[in-house]
């Protein structure tokens, strides 16, 4: 092989590897700061991608407190696989994943619950139908927040 081709078989080979994407990360949650926020043992806050809860603070709103507690009941002081999409991190410098719990999906278990909302925040979209699909299901159920 000639050293163009060499060269050339390289590029190809980066490539690949640029366009595959990364491992999941794996790491134990510390705390629970809300629905959609969590503290991991590496001292980082990670940021639930394509969801929205109820805040708990600085001011509490209705289903904030049901939604961080159904996080908690997922996640806390568990190993977690985090999956990133596009974006590494928000600008408060959080982590953006998508979050599991063995076989749960916990963004969208939130979502199935009534307790989340799903909501775009582009080019991080990877499973938006999904989780659009799940409120649908949750409003027309009347599940958490959408309790007539």
């Amino acid at each position: 092989m000639n050293s163009k081709a060499l060269l050339i078989a390289i590029i190809l080979f980066l490539l690949l590897l640029c366009a595959c994407p990364s491992a999941p990360e794996t790491d134990t949650v510390t705390r629970v700061i809300d629905g959609d926020t969590i503290d991991i043992a590496t001292g980082q806050r990670v940021r639930y991608i394509g969801i929205d809860t109820p805040e708990v603070y600085p001011e509490r709103e209705a289903y904030g407190m049901e939604a961080w507690q159904a996080n908690r009941n997922l996640v806390e002081g568990k190993k977690v696989r985090l999956e990133q999409d596009v974006s590494e991190t928000d600008k408060y410098g959080r982590l953006l994943r998508y979050v599991y719990v063995d076989d749960i999906f916990v963004n969208a278990e939130l979502v199935r619950l009534g307790l989340a909302e799903a909501k775009a925040y582009p080019p991080d979209t990877r499973y938006q139908d999904l989780l659009e699909q799940l409120e649908a299901e949750a409003r027309r159920a009347g599940r958490g927040m959408w309790a007539k």
